[in-house]
């Protein structure tokens, strides 16, 4: 017998926990179903039914319903794909992008995958690195560009950009005649920083990165909209780190950028390995290709060249 097609008997008598109810569930006869089932514990050499006057799952058999489970979404989602790349029906990559990407590299990101893949329709949604890691788990995004470090388990990568980053100060601020700035410059100063719940790894490493480098912010204010970050800025909060490409035209404020290796950003588009989008790798590259296009930012080392440092996101090259 077709093993998917055991494995489907299986689920739906582990759901019933009555072989009637699963044999009338599933359209089929009492015997064939007990005998499937009886072939796939052969198969296994496990029991997966205590067979009493109640039908209980084995430990075994509790292990196997959530692999079978995952088996079956799997082939599923894989035989939707194929059917639909053979009829040309895939139109659409659904991805999320960090709600602080700057205007000129989304559009530079829709431009560029509209001319690498014209047939596929590219679904940007802004959404927090967090956001973007509990959608890709839960399949109700193909794809996510992702601020580093973050659990990329169960996920592919793409290629990494390093950004770096410069300071956002008030034009009156006593550090706007400086044409660079140390980490250390920053002391007695307030931070505005984007909310941990958006990406707590890249959060932590930032300010302990801070911490170790002589700025300790006199307080830290939180903020996710861009405008809302400015108005921090220009209201004497604190200071903000940016990159250049997002740095603000603003006559009241100013950008410095931070001494070479002080401070920098990694990002990456990843993408379920189970059943991915088509043209997800694709977009991993047109997203870096773009994001390198802004003459500072460099494509970052493989994750075996890079496994012995896996926190020079914040920590820039020593």
């Amino acid at each position: 017998m077709d093993p998917l097609r055991q494995l489907r008997y299986f689920v739906v008598v582990a759901e019933e926990l009555h072989f009637g109810r699963a044999a009338d569930r599933l359209g089929i006869a009492q015997p064939p179903l007990s005998q499937s089932i009886r072939r796939l514990e052969r198969d296994l050499d496990a029991r997966l039914f205590d067979r009493g006057r109640q039908v209980q799952l084995t430990e075994a058999g509790q292990i196997l319903l959530a692999e079978a489970r995952d088996l079956l979404a799997r082939w599923e989602r894989a035989t939707t794909l194929v059917g639909k790349a053979h009829r040309g029906e895939i139109d659409a990559l659904r991805a999320g992008v960090p709600p602080d990407l700057p205007g000129r590299v989304l559009a530079a990101i829709l431009t560029e995958f509209g001319r690498a893949c014209p047939d596929v329709r590219l679904d940007l949604q802004e959404l927090t690195t967090a956001e973007q890691v509990r959608l890709l788990a839960d399949r109700e995004l193909d794809a996510g560009l992702l601020q580093h470090p973050v659990d990329v388990v169960g996920l592919d990568t793409g290629p990494a950009v390093d950004t770096p980053l410069g300071v956002l100060l008030p034009r009156d601020s006593p550090l706007e005649a400086r044409t660079e700035l140390d980490l250390a410059d920053l002391a007695g100063e307030g931070l505005v920083i984007f909310p941990r719940a958006a990406s707590p790894g890249l959060y932590d490493r930032t300010l302990r990165t801070c911490w170790e480098r002589g700025f300790r912010p006199a307080n830290v204010r939180h903020a996710r909209n861009p405008e809302f970050v400015l108005g921090l800025v220009l209201a004497g909060h604190g200071v903000a780190f940016e990159p250049a490409i997002a740095a603000r035209r603003d006559p009241r404020a100013v950008w410095r950028p931070l001494t070479e290796g002080s401070l920098s950003w990694r990002m990456f588009l990843a993408w379920p390995s189970a059943s991915p989008h088509p043209q997800a790798a694709r977009l991993a590259e047109v997203a870096a290709g773009v994001l390198q296009g802004d003459g500072v930012s460099t494509r970052t080392p493989t994750a075996d060249e890079a496994a012995t440092r896996p926190w020079t996101v914040v920590y820039g090259h020593r």
